[in-house]
């Protein structure tokens, strides 16, 4: 049996350091942890949540023993990893693989995950998930090298990011990654063939999001530029005033885009998958005017008006799923972390809202209608989730 991961074992693990006072903070599990709330009551009510000490831990109820122990490390909450989550809890079970999961959130205080990770290590875990860009940057220089494999999850691109070499190859070592994003350039292709005359693009992004500056904003800059188009970077530096510096920032970039585009005919918004940036769908809308503005994240497709036209990226439930066939291929004994090549979703997830694109007045290609997973029809109601038609009664 795991032991609850406590102040007690953090001072064991700290080998005689001072408690920190940050440790101490903690959140607690229902704070940061859950399933997403739009799950079928009957299927959240499959799963048990309990928290013991400053972790929580989930297994399916009246379902057979655990076969291993999975650790998945937070550095905050976010409704994404509570998709992620639950899809690898899905999956799971769909494969007949039964898991406990003991997660913890270390609140971003590097001194509290490296306890964290330690304490998992002595533990005895089965396997490790990194949650999110923010975790996965932490962890791999730390433990790369560790006795137990970790899978990268809800994380953005690896190799971009320095902490891979390539795609195609494993890492070598006790890591295997997978990735958030699609190559720059196809997402260039998709926004061509949105748009063959494109001549602007405003990348939106927060500034204190490392991950998406460094992964998307500055590579897609750097493309758009060298194939001749006019690039606008909107930052948000505050997030807790995203709305307002987005309010003072998008008026400038449409300005600009007029210059070469006067009726706005061939420009595009762009948002990256900065949570504090991409949550402002309204305001970003509203700055907007007829501009489209497209998303990598197809969560920000939504039901009704506060939405982005479209998204061409990948979801979390898309990644967190080839991050759980990785962990059932490392725990079942077929694939080593390290042999793993970057786990990328091809193609990409696209999710168009019909009732934007109708207010803006844009037309869709009839190819990306075609493989969309997700559209929401004229009224803003679903018609296809997940590559499933929605019939209406």
């Amino acid at each position: 049996m795991i032991p609850p991961f406590s102040r007690r074992q953090f001072g064991r693990l700290a080998a005689g350091a001072a408690f920190l006072p940050g440790l101490a903070r903690a959140e607690t599990g229902r704070d940061w942890f859950d399933l997403p709330p739009e799950m079928d009551a009957d299927y959240r009510r499959d799963w048990q949540m309990t928290e013991a000490g400053e972790q929580v831990t989930v297994q399916r109820r009246d379902g057979p023993a655990p076969r291993a122990t999975v650790f998945v490390l937070y550095s905050r909450p976010s409704s994404a990893y509570d998709t992620a989550i639950a899809t690898v809890l899905d999956v799971f079970h769909e494969r007949r693989f039964p898991i406990k999961v003991v997660a913890l959130n270390y609140d971003d205080d590097e001194s509290h995950g490296v306890l964290a990770m330690h304490w998992a290590l002595k533990a005895g875990v089965d396997l490790i998930y990194t949650m999110g860009s923010d975790t996965t940057a932490f962890a791999w220089p730390r433990f790369r090298d560790s006795t137990i494999p970790i899978v990268s999850i809800c994380s953005k691109d690896p190799v971009v990011l320095g902490q891979q070499a390539g795609y195609r190859r494993g890492s070598g070592t006790s890591y295997a990654f997978t990735s958030l994003d699609m190559p720059i350039a196809v997402q260039f292709a998709y926004l061509k063939e949105l748009k063959p005359g494109l001549k602007n693009l405003a990348i939106l992004a927060d500034v204190k999001n490392v991950s998406a500056m460094t992964v998307q904003l500055r590579p897609m800059a750097a493309f758009a530029r060298d194939n001749g188009i006019g690039v606008q970077e909107v930052v948000v530096e505050r997030r807790a005033r995203a709305a307002e510096e987005l309010g003072e920032r998008m008026p400038a970039a449409v300005a600009a885009m007029r210059a070469t585009d006067p009726a706005l005919a061939n420009s595009v918004f762009w948002v990256t998958g900065a949570t504090a940036v991409f949550k402002e769908i309204a305001a970003i809308n509203a700055h907007a005017g007829n501009v489209p503005v497209l998303s990598v994240v197809p969560d920000v497709v939504r039901p009704g008006a506060d939405s982005a036209v479209l998204s061409i990226g990948v979801g979390f439930d898309s990644n967190a799923y080839i991050a759980a066939s990785y962990g059932l291929s490392i725990l079942g004994g077929e694939a080593k972390a390290g042999s793993l090549p970057v786990g990328i979703v091809s193609p990409p997830d696209i999710a168009i809202s019909f009732l934007r694109a109708r207010a803006i007045g844009l037309k869709i290609p009839f190819s990306f209608v075609e493989t969309a997973s997700t559209i929401y029809g004229p009224d803003g109601g679903i018609v296809r989730d997940k590559g499933r038609h929605k019939t209406t009664a």
